[in-house]
């Protein structure tokens, strides 16, 4: 149910100008983020540029807690004007041509397009005894989705819905899916160009035909059917004077009942009194009653009960705010949820709802069934009166089974270096299905049989690469405050540790995300050319559970960059590379961690990728309401002691002109309305003013394409190779 969404686990994603000048208090800096001297330019391969697109300044100074702060590409956030879009123009018909005409280009969107060229599967789940997955025979632009009866579900699987046949050039994409309770209909979102924005199309599940529902205004949404399918309750977003949908304002619940038109749609909730706390709906006690989720952030969550069969208040379940509460499901009048109050690595409480109709309290009794231990409670979910308990420790996955008085009944042990996922489906289902991944590992499916507790193989996904030729590796390294993080190293056998290695370290480090062992097509290209992948598994996010995600936000931010940095310090002793041949990369949430790292430490990477980056962190959380709910982890420059660290370290305000910057490759979206793409246009636009050597500093931004989810294959394949073929240039 949680909404506040910011997270890119996965990267998709100006005329010289001396005149402008910082303001002096921006040179006082965090703990840690000193500037270095850079070393001169090492992109011999790549090309200089002569002359940046020409890039205007204006006069524009914001005064914040008495602090002048000069913003002269201010004109860049009006990214519908013509000037705008003419500049981003030019940067593009600078970039573009550069990117194709590199060396590796070709190899790279040749071996790239090869071993995308695959079967693919997603975790199938099983609603009412039909088996639901979606499914990419190799170079399709967007996943198809099946479904199937029980007994058929080893084969004679039919499409559901194919987005593929939705536009001409892929980038129609399902942005979400909820299978109906009788699995009669599936309720799916449609996203256009990458946008958040999204509409809600319902397809009857037997006819394979779509009704004549259509909703619009909504991002993010859940869809609560009732149990009788007759409609369902979905968040969406006000309209403004205009007649526009406003994502600057929360959102208000409402009920869409099928076959009806959206402007008859009923309000069914809405917090007058609170701007900026957003409601989310789930159906409990069978139709009786809607359980709403109150977002304003990551740190914590509210949680009440409305009855919908009698006029009454909004009862509160959890309104304390004292942390993240997630309903797994429900038996007879109890309600499980996980939990991280006063248990930052998650537990599983039990509430009992009172059944009486006139009172005005909705909880007897709230008791924890499965206490917290040091591994990271990551999922729960409640299968045939079974808990199916995800856990994470030191980033490797296991899960355990306990009934739902929190008796432990099974444990399943996976590989030292993989993840696990799935355990879905409603709760009767006879089977669940779970996949296991790792960075060398595609993938295999298999099915659970819930009564025998047995597994089986489902599908074996198979990319015809020989895995035993490449090494993973866990190791931990030790951050500036004497911290120790985390990271994975993938590389081929047989290396040498001799500094020469061309090195990848990625990063995200934030919003609770874990950076779990995973596949990536596009990794396993950049391995297999012989070079080094490391993932760094800093403060932040959520593999220690809530203390490491707090250590890593508002004025803990700082450690982030340390970790990262420390880690880029721990490949070059140990021999994997050098600063030479060391690049850096991350998107959205990672994209600020690459652009504050090179931005604090200048000599210490040779290339940056930050891809759909947030790198104004003054004005971050003006666009939508949506983007002031990251203040849980960055705060917010309205706050004077928030300010000063946000303004130490945000990637805009802190270039120095004259420094040689690391060769850069700064990616967008146009249609990227989370993370919009002024960041980065504003970003380019510094950089490129500040640059002190020849290292280049390009903007891409992609046309059709949003903050990276549902991109097309050929999009991604396409950016991909430019990346990499930029990266294997400024490694020389």
């Amino acid at each position: 149910m949680r909404s506040f969404v910011l997270i890119l686990a996965t990267s998709t994603v100006v005329a010289c100008n001396s005149a402008y000048k910082t303001d002096t208090a921006s040179d006082t800096k965090a703990s840690g983020s000193s500037i270095q001297e850079a070393r001169p330019s090492s992109s011999a391969v790549l090309p200089a540029i002569s002359a940046y697109p020409a890039t205007r300044t204006v006069d524009q100074v914001d005064n914040y807690h008495g602090v002048s702060v000069s913003d002269p590409y201010r004109w860049l956030e009006a990214q519908n004007e013509p000037e705008v879009k003419e500049w981003v123009d030019a940067q593009n018909a600078l970039a573009k041509p550069l990117l194709s005409e590199l060396p590796s280009h070709e190899r790279y969107t040749e071996r790239l397009t090869a071993l995308w060229d695959y079967e693919k599967y997603t975790t199938p789940f099983m609603v009412n005894s039909k088996v639901f997955y979606t499914y990419n025979n190799g170079l399709q632009d967007q996943y198809v989705m099946y479904v199937s009866s029980e007994e058929n579900r080893e084969g004679n699987f039919e499409v559901l819905i194919d987005p593929n046949h939705l536009s001409d050039d892929g980038t129609v994409s399902m942005a979400s899916t909820e299978v109906s309770p009788k699995a009669g209909y599936l309720a799916y979102m449609l996203s256009d160009g990458g946008s958040d924005w999204s509409t809600i199309h319902v397809r009857d599940v037997n006819t394979k035909q779509d009704t004549n529902d259509f909703l619009s205004g909504v991002k993010f949404t859940n869809i609560a059917w009732l149990p009788d399918e007759t409609g369902f309750y979905y968040s969406r977003y006000p309209k403004d004077e205009n007649g526009e949908y406003d994502d600057s304002k929360t959102v208000s619940i409402y009920f869409h009942q099928l076959g009806t038109e959206q402007r008859e749609d009923k309000l069914v909730f809405k917090f007058d009194d609170k701007p900026t706390w957003n409601p989310y709906p789930a159906v409990i006690q069978d139709g009786e009653t809607l359980l709403i989720s109150v977002f304003e952030g990551y740190e914590s969550n509210g949680v009440y009960a409305k009855s919908l069969t009698k006029q009454g208040p909004l009862l509160p379940i959890f309104d304390k705010w004292d942390g993240l509460y997630e309903l797994i499901g429900e038996e007879d009048n109890k309600l499980l949820f996980s939990s991280t109050q006063n248990a930052p690595t998650g537990k599983v409480i039990q509430v009992t709802l009172n059944d009486s109709p006139d009172s005005n309290k909705a909880v007897i009794d709230i008791s924890t069934i499965i206490e917290s231990s040091d591994a990271t409670l990551r999922k729960a979910s409640l299968l045939d009166g079974k808990l199916f308990v995800q856990y994470l420790k030191d980033v490797k996955a296991n899960v355990v089974v306990f009934d739902t008085k929190g008796n432990k009944l099974k444990e399943l042990a996976f590989s030292d270096v993989g993840n696990v996922s799935g355990f879905n489906g409603s709760k009767n289902a006879s089977s669940t299905f779970y996949k296991l991944t790792g960075f060398t590992n595609p993938g295999q499916v298999f099915k659970y049989d819930l009564d025998s507790g047995t597994s089986s193989v489902f599908k074996t996904i198979d990319t015809g690469i020989n895995y035993d030729n490449y090494v993973t590796k866990q190791v931990f390294y030790t951050s500036k405050d004497g911290t120790k993080v985390p990271m994975f190293i993938v590389h081929k056998k047989g290396i040498k540790l001799d500094g020469s290695n061309k090195t990848l370290l990625y990063g995200y480090g934030g919003f609770n995300v874990s950076l779990l062992p995973s596949y990536s097509i596009s990794r396993m290209v950049w391995v297999e050319q012989g070079n080094v992948l490391a993932i760094a598994n800093i403060r932040g996010g959520g593999e220690y559970g809530e203390k490491w995600h707090q250590a890593g936000t508002k004025l803990n931010k700082q450690n982030v960059f340390d970790d990262f940095i420390s880690g880029a310090n721990f490949l070059i002793e140990k021999g994997y590379t050098s600063s030479d041949k060391l690049a850096v990369q991350g998107g959205s949430n990672g994209g600020l961690l690459v652009g504050a790292v090179i931005t604090q430490r200048p000599d210490l990477f040779a290339a940056a990728l930050p891809a759909v980056g947030v790198l104004d962190m003054l004005r971050y959380h003006t666009p939508s309401a949506n983007a002031r709910g990251w203040s849980s982890d960055y705060g917010l420059s309205e706050d004077k002691e928030q300010f000063e660290a946000l303004y130490a370290y945000s990637p805009l305000h802190n270039t120095r002109p004259g420094t040689c910057y690391p060769a850069t490759l700064i990616t967008t979206g146009d249609h990227d309305d989370r993370v919009v793409p002024w960041h980065s246009y504003k970003f380019a636009a510094q950089l490129q003013a500040s640059q002190g050597c020849d290292n280049p500093i390009l903007l891409k931004v992609e046309t059709r394409a949003g903050h990276g989810a549902g991109t097309p294959t050929w999009m991604r394949i396409q950016g991909y190779a430019e990346q990499w073929a930029f990266l294997e240039a400024a490694l020389q």
